[in-house]
């Protein structure tokens, strides 16, 4: 081993002890919550460690999927289906889940992701993050939906209000959220519910 090696080789350790150090005291003065918001210091150390973990050839892949309206609109139904529940479907992780993960989701419009390659974005999608509430998304052979899901992400700082209308109406429903449409489509088609229940109760 040459010295320049040893020398960075001792640089690595240092650098890695000192971060130790850092994160030891902030989870004793701040716990294992993970109401706690990084420090910069972590986020920094975060983005290089998931810059490093990402494969060079995955970094330079190019999206096969040509850019168009329609790939965006397919993209933009899936992310509101799978991904809005923690991203939120502007990408700013407002959400209650979002806001219950530590690290918290990024805020998707920003340089922080929009900087990324597609290559890096079909990456996380694909593969997931350690250490992060992202999970692996692997599309089993089907890969144009991550990439579908790519060109969505570039679209995210222009998206519209029209749009995010859309996407609510993909985004899951729970057992109350589709009892209250119901409701609502039963009053729309003049049905009064309190007949409804009248007429089981005569039967």
């Amino acid at each position: 081993m040459t010295m320049k090696r040893v020398v960075i080789a001792l640089l690595i350790a240092a650098v890695a002890a000192a971060v130790g150090v850092l994160l030891l005291r902030q989870v004793l003065h701040d716990g294992v919550s993970a109401k706690a918001e990084p420090t910069g210091l972590e986020k920094a150390v975060a983005a290089r460690l998931r810059h490093l973990a990402i494969p060079a050839d995955a970094r330079s892949r190019t999206n096969p999927v040509p850019a168009s309206p329609q790939a965006v609109r397919e993209g933009m139904l899936h992310f509101a289906d799978h991904c809005a529940t923690c991203h939120g479907n502007d990408g700013g992780g407002d959400t209650l889940y979002g806001r219950g993960l530590y690290p918290k989701p990024p805020d998707m419009r920003t340089a922080h992701t929009q900087e990324l390659s597609d290559g890096e974005l079909f990456w996380i999608i694909e593969n997931g993050v350690r250490f992060t509430g992202m999970p692996a998304f692997s599309s089993h052979g089907e890969e144009d939906a991550s990439w579908r899901l790519v060109r969505f992400i570039r679209h995210l700082p222009q998206l519209t209000a029209a749009e995010r209308l859309e996407m609510q109406r993909t985004n899951p429903k729970s057992p109350d959220d589709l009892a209250e449409e119901k409701e609502e489509q039963e009053f729309l088609e003049g049905k009064s519910p309190g007949k409804q229940e009248q007429k089981a109760h005569h039967h």
